[in-house]
């Protein structure tokens, strides 16, 4: 499993709060820290407290990275990537495995708050393993779970510069 960022704080909740405009739902743990300090990306559980399944177990918070990776999939990035899976086969395996870890992580997380989510099983974010639909799922795992795990979320991160450099976002 992700060696997350850390155990979810009171400051962490109202950095999020602040980063949403709402209160958080659901959430198990930072699972990254922009160099600002805050959460970027929290963990959230596979079925949220008012019982809805939620496949989105990494969810990028901050709304300056939001923004950015808005402006990348007005780009035509997503096309540009899912063109690339259809014709790389070593990159559709990578982006296979990536969709994979994602079931397992999501799989431990539900584990330690005993919840079995029949209705989300096989399902993970952002397209994979097929597909590329949302690049703000593909970041957060790549954030989250670290360079090497999602090969798509790790060009985005590159591609996003940083995003951060003028100070906290909250």
């Amino acid at each position: 499993m992700t060696d997350f960022a850390g155990p979810f704080t009171s400051e962490d909740e109202a950095a999020v709060e602040a980063q949403l405009g709402r209160a958080s739902r659901g959430v198990h743990a930072v699972g990254h820290r922009c160099p600002c300090g805050n959460p970027d990306v929290v963990v959230t559980e596979p079925r949220l407290p008012n019982g809805t399944p939620f496949p989105t177990i990494y969810y990028l918070t901050c709304p300056r990275v939001n923004s950015a990776i808005g402006t990348l999939e007005a780009s035509g990035l997503m096309r540009e990537m899912q063109d690339r899976l259809g014709t790389d086969e070593e990159l559709a395996a990578a982006y296979r495995a990536a969709h994979e870890a994602y079931l397992r992580d999501r799989a431990e997380v539900g584990a330690a708050h005993d919840l079995e989510v029949p209705e989300i099983e096989g399902i993970s974010a952002g397209g994979m393993p097929d597909r590329v639909k949302c690049i703000h799922v593909l970041v957060a795992h790549a954030l989250a779970a670290g360079p090497g795990v999602n090969p798509l979320g790790d060009e985005a991160v590159e591609l996003l510069g940083e995003w951060w450099k003028k100070g906290p976002c909250v």
